[in-house]
């Protein structure tokens, strides 16, 4: 599967999405969202994968909304040029089966039922970042560099950023990214949290797909899987709630295969072959 603005692969249970505008630094438009889309969509459906890489093409990740697309919003705003921005038609959910929360134009990540990491190889700015804040794993090359850019644009706390920013780095961190809209290096965002890691550039590629690999091959899918429900469903409840839902989820696992296998594997002392069933 190929497209203009991302590329996808699949190797060794690693999908690969990389965002392909590298002369634009993978600015965001509305081909490369309905691109991205699909590619999940696919990766979600391949029993061959089991982890998912989101990362960018060349020197950045994202460099936030294409400005083309900005300019001809603000011309379509003052009525000189309705053709200028084209209607768009918003995709249905992801899974209709999740939470209403996470069947919104770009909240869709926490809905699809592997873990997604945001492998950010450069500049990762605006909704490039809203993008990177939705997936489940951040790593950062320490060539990296965030910001939220909206307050320099005259623009507000887009996309869901107001509630993940806040939970990922604290309410006085998002406060001072998103004010401020300042550039932040990747030693930073990995002080505050923003990032879980950052990697020297060189091997940045080689480390992310290591620990993609690992996911893939080492722990069960089918963990993953419910795991991955379960933090992000957790985000909405309370302790007690949390924990008669993990209790509603436990005695499936007892009967899985993948159990099964988890015992096997660690009483027989052997590499792992879960089929995430």
């Amino acid at each position: 599967m190929g497209h203009q603005d991302i590329l996808y692969g699949v190797e060794d249970g690693v999908a690969v999405v990389t965002l392909n505008r590298p002369d634009r630094l993978n600015a965001w438009r509305a081909e490369m969202e309905r691109d991205v889309r699909t590619a999940m969509k696919s990766a979600a459906d391949d029993d061959a994968v089991r982890v998912i890489v989101l990362t960018g093409a060349g020197r950045g990740f994202c460099a936030g909304a294409d400005m083309g697309g900005l300019q001809s919003t603000v011309a379509s705003s003052r009525g000189e040029s309705e053709s200028a921005a084209p209607a768009r038609t918003r995709p249905g959910p992801f899974d209709p089966a999740s939470r209403s929360d996470f069947q919104k134009q770009y909240a869709y990540f926490p809905a699809v039922p592997k873990p997604i990491i945001a492998a950010i190889n450069g500049a990762c700015a605006g909704l490039g970042l809203v993008m990177a804040l939705y997936a489940d794993i951040r790593f950062a090359s320490d060539a990296a560099k965030f910001t939220t850019a909206f307050a320099r644009r005259g623009l507000i706390a887009e996309h869901g950023i107001s509630w993940l920013l806040p939970r990922i780095v604290g309410i006085a961190n998002a406060a001072d990214l998103l004010f401020s809209a300042r550039t932040i290096l990747a030693p930073e965002a990995g002080a505050m949290g923003l990032v879980n890691r950052v990697i020297p550039h060189q091997s940045f590629h080689d480390e992310v797909m290591a620990y993609a690999r690992m996911l893939a091959t080492e722990v069960s899918p089918r963990s993953q899987r419910e795991m991955k429900r379960e933090i992000w469903n957790a985000m909405f409840q309370g302790l007690g709630e949390a924990i008669d839902a993990a209790n509603a989820d436990m005695p499936a696992s007892f009967t899985s295969e993948d159990f099964k296998e988890g015992v096997a594997h660690f009483v027989e002392k052997r590499a792992p072959a879960f089929t995430g069933r």
